[in-house]
């Protein structure tokens, strides 16, 4: 792993993700090497030689001048990088960000697979309206460590019911979702009394990792090659819908609300989570 620290100017970035104003990562890369990753395409700007995964930037910036601006606006803290990667045990930097931030009015939202956020569980609990989300597409370890290497399934809910019982808003990410292998109907029945959302994420390959995972597919899943060549080569949708109006009435029967592409209901934290349909990026529209 090669690990560098670096100077920026900001660290907050405006974004037009539909989740947020700003984004926020406080390293580049990241140590968890998921082979799916979106956010290779980082590369294209930082001009790493290093293989995805393998390297991590350390980022240091000048204090905030005015928290307060950011009042009311909504940032996403690890749109391409997971801040509670193990390197935040040693630097700290979405700690000192959270540190910053704190008493500014401005709303957060964190994405990672670590449990390594739960250090930070009374920081992050002094932002009103503070959200944390966990990746989770499998409860099969052995396929979970070979698609990453972030921490296990199981302590990763850990985290999960530890913020939802502090009165923390909590999402299951279930993404990317893997056809044929991802079970999500099995992660929802685990994570569904830990979480006030779940969303669903079709596997969108593009880039230089559609070709690893299809060669996955085909080598560990060939009774799957037909199905993948279907999706991702003919472009075909059928599995997404057919996918999509099983777990409707899964959801229905559960007596959970289901929509698709619509984050304008919110649950109370005592409710019964709500599920999110995130199939199609490009409906998903800013809110």
């Amino acid at each position: 792993m090669i690990i560098k620290t670096i100077k920026v100017k900001n660290v907050l970035t405006k974004t037009n993700l539909p989740v947020s104003d700003y984004a926020v990562n406080p390293y580049v890369g990241c140590t968890h090497g998921c082979r799916y990753c979106y956010a290779s395409f980082m590369k294209r700007f930082t001009k790493h030689p290093e293989p995805w995964g393998e390297f991590v930037d350390v980022k240091f910036w000048d204090a905030i001048k005015d928290p307060k601006k950011y009042a009311g606006k909504d940032l996403f803290i690890g749109s391409v990088t997971d801040p509670y990667m193990p390197l935040e045990a040693t630097y700290q930097r979405t700690k000192a960000f959270l540190e910053e931030m704190q008493g500014s009015g401005c709303r957060i939202s964190i994405a990672t697979k670590s449990d390594l956020v739960v250090r930070d569980l009374e920081l992050i609990k002094t932002f009103p309206h503070a959200r944390v989300s966990w990746s989770i597409n499998t409860l099969d370890e052995a396929f979970h460590q070979a698609m990453d290497h972030s921490v296990s399934i199981e302590r990763k809910i850990a985290a999960m019911r530890k913020f939802h019982e502090a009165g923390i808003r909590t999402t299951c990410f279930i993404s990317p979702i893997f056809p044929g292998i991802t079970d999500v109907k099995s992660i929802i029945l685990k994570c569904k009394d830990h979480c006030n959302l779940i969303w669903l994420e079709n596997l969108n390959l593009r880039s230089a990792y559609k070709t690893a995972i299809l060669r996955y597919i085909d080598a560990h899943a060939p009774h799957l090659s037909a199905l993948y060549a279907e999706i991702y080569q003919q472009g075909k949708r059928t599995y997404w819908e057919k996918l999509n109006e099983e777990l409707r009435s899964f959801c229905q029967d559960l007596g959970l609300d289901y929509v698709r592409n619509d984050d304008s209901i919110e649950r109370g934290i005592d409710e019964p989570p709500i599920v999110v349909n995130y199939f199609y990026h490009e409906e998903i529209r800013k809110r």
